[in-house]
C-alpha cells in the first residue's frame, strides 16, 4: 500500500511538472548562466574600450566645473576689484594628445584584440551552456529509460518469483531457487527506488538550469534524435576549422595581439609627448558668472628623462607577458591535433559503442528467452537464469547510456571547433 501511494504521488508530481523540449531548453538556459552572462558583459565592456580607442584620436578630454565660495570676512574679488563676501567661478578645460609615442595606436590595436578575444570567449561560454544543458537535458532521458529498464527488470522478476513459487511447491525445484529469487526481486525494487531518486535529482537539475526553482521534465525525443550520423567532415578538416574558428584559439591569439599592442604601448612612454590644452574661466560675485572672462590655450611638450626605473619595469613586464601569451598561443596550436582528435574519435567511438550495444541488447534478450525457456522446463540451473537477467539489465542500461555519451560526445566537440554541427549541410 506505501509503494502503490508513493507511485500515485510520484505520478502526480510528475503530470504537473513542465516539459521542455531540448530547444526551449537551450533558449532559456543562454540568458541565466552565469558564465554566459559574464561573458556577454565582457562583450559590452570591450566594445565601449573601443569607442574609446577610436574618441582618443579626435574627441579631447572636456571637463567643466563651477563653484561658490563665501568668505568672513570680506575678501579681495578679482573679478570686482574690491572686497566682497561672494566669489563664484566657473571653467572648462579642454585637451588633447597630439603625439604620444604610438600609444594612441596600441591602445586601438589592443582594444581590437581585447574585442576579438571578448566575442571568442562568449562564443565559448554560449556553447558551452549549450553543452552543460544537453548534459542536464539528456541526463532526465537517461534516467527515465533506465528507469524504464529497472521497471521491466522488476515485473521480470516478479514473474520468475511467481514461477520459482510454483516449481517449488510442485516439488519441480528446491527452495533455494525461490530464495534467489526473493533477493533478486529484493534487488530490482531497490534498483527502481534509486532510479526513481536519480530521476528526480536529474530533473530538478534541469529546471535549475532553465530558471525553474522547480524540477521540469525533458519532451520525449524526436525519432530522428535517435539517430547517431557520421560527422560530415574529417579529423583534418575538424582540425582546421578549430583553429581557424574555435574559440579557445581565438582567444589565445587575441591574447597575444593584446599583449604585443600593451608591449607597443609601454615603449611609447620612452619617447616625448605633445599636449594641447585650453582653459576658459569667468569669475562674478553671481551664478553664472559672466563679470570677468580668461581664457588661455597652450602646447606642451615633456620628455621624460628618469622615473627611477619604473618605466624599465614596466617594460620588462610587458615584454614577459607578451612572451607567455606567444607561448600559450603556440602550445595550444601544437595540441590542436590532439585536443580535435580526441573529441572526434571520442563521437565515433561513442558511434560504434551504440551500434555494438543494439546488437548486444538483442543477444542478451534472446539468451534471457532462452533461460527461461529451460528454467520451465527444469533443464537450467536457477543461477544460470539469474545471470541471464543480469546480463539482460545490463546491456539495456549500458545502451541508454551509449546513445546519450554519442550526443554529449557531439556537444563537446561543437565547443572546440566553435560552431552547431549540422549533419544535413556537412558543415560545421
Amino acid at each position: 500500500m506505501l509503494a502503490l501511494l508513493a507511485a500515485l504521488q510520484v505520478a502526480s508530481v510528475q503530470d504537473s511538472m513542465p516539459v521542455v523540449t531540448l530547444s526551449q531548453a537551450l533558449e532559456r538556459a543562454a540568458r541565466l548562466d552565469p558564465s554566459y552572462v559574464s561573458a556577454a558583459g565582457q562583450v559590452n565592456n570591450a566594445e565601449w574600450a573601443r569607442r574609446a580607442a577610436f574618441a582618443l584620436f579626435i574627441v579631447p578630454a572636456v571637463t567643466l566645473s563651477a563653484n561658490q565660495t563665501h568668505y568672513w570676512p570680506k575678501t579681495f574679488n578679482l573679478a570686482t576689484f574690491d572686497p566682497r563676501s561672494t566669489s563664484v567661478a566657473a571653467t572648462i578645460d579642454a585637451r588633447i594628445d597630439l603625439f604620444t609615442g604610438g600609444q594612441k595606436l596600441a591602445g586601438l590595436a589592443a582594444s581590437g584584440a581585447a574585442l576579438e578575444g571578448a566575442h571568442a570567449g562568449e562564443l565559448q561560454a554560449r556553447l558551452t551552456t549549450a553543452m552543460n544543458t544537453e548534459l542536464a537535458y539528456y541526463a532526465v532521458l537517461s534516467q527515465r529509460a533506465l528507469q524504464r529498464v529497472a521497471e521491466d527488470q522488476l515485473q521480470r522478476a516478479l514473474q520468475q518469483f511467481a514461477v520459482a513459487r510454483a516449481r517449488v511447491t510442485s516439488g519441480a525445484a528446491v527452495q533455494t531457487d525461490s530464495l534467489q529469487l526473493a533477493l533478486g526481486l529484493t534487488q530490482a525494487r531497490v534498483t527502481l527506488l534509486q532510479q526513481q531518486a536519480a530521476l528526480r535529482a536529474a530533473q530538478l537539475e534541469l529546471g535549475r538550469r532553465i530558471g525553474l526553482a522547480g524540477a521540469a521534465d525533458a519532451a520525449p525525443p524526436a525519432p530522428a534524435d535517435t539517430v547517431v550520423p557520421e560527422l560530415p567532415f574529417s579529423v583534418a578538416d575538424a582540425v582546421a576549422r578549430a583553429l581557424a574558428q574555435g574559440p579557445a584559439w581565438r582567444i589565445a591569439r587575441a591574447n597575444e595581439r593584446q599583449s604585443s599592442a600593451q608591449l607597443w604601448s609601454t615603449r611609447g612612454s620612452f619617447l616625448p609627448r605633445a599636449t594641447l590644452a585650453f582653459t576658459g574661466g569667468a569669475f562674478d560675485t553671481t551664478f553664472y558668472p559672466n563679470l570677468v572672462r580668461r581664457s588661455q590655450l597652450s602646447l606642451t611638450v615633456t620628455l621624460p628623462l628618469w622615473d627611477n626605473g619604473q618605466r624599465e619595469i614596466q617594460l620588462s613586464q610587458a615584454r614577459v607577458n607578451h612572451d607567455v601569451a606567444a607561448a600559450l598561443r603556440a602550445d595550444l596550436e601544437r595540441s590542436a591535433w590532439h585536443d580535435v582528435t580526441a573529441a572526434y574519435d571520442a563521437y565515433e567511438t561513442s558511434r560504434a559503442t551504440y551500434a555494438l550495444e543494439q546488437d548486444a541488447v538483442l543477444v542478451a534478450r534472446e539468451n534471457n528467452r532462452v533461460q527461461e525457456t529451460r528454467y520451465r522446463a527444469g533443464a537450467t540451473t536457477i543461477l544460470d537464469l539469474l545471470d541471464a537477467q543480469n546480463r539482460l539489465v545490463a546491456s539495456e542500461a549500458d545502451l541508454v547510456q551509449s546513445i546519450y555519451n554519442t550526443r554529449l560526445a557531439r556537444a563537446g566537440l561543437e565547443v572546440i571547433l566553435g560552431a552547431r554541427i549540422t549533419f544535413d549541410q556537412g558543415t560545421p
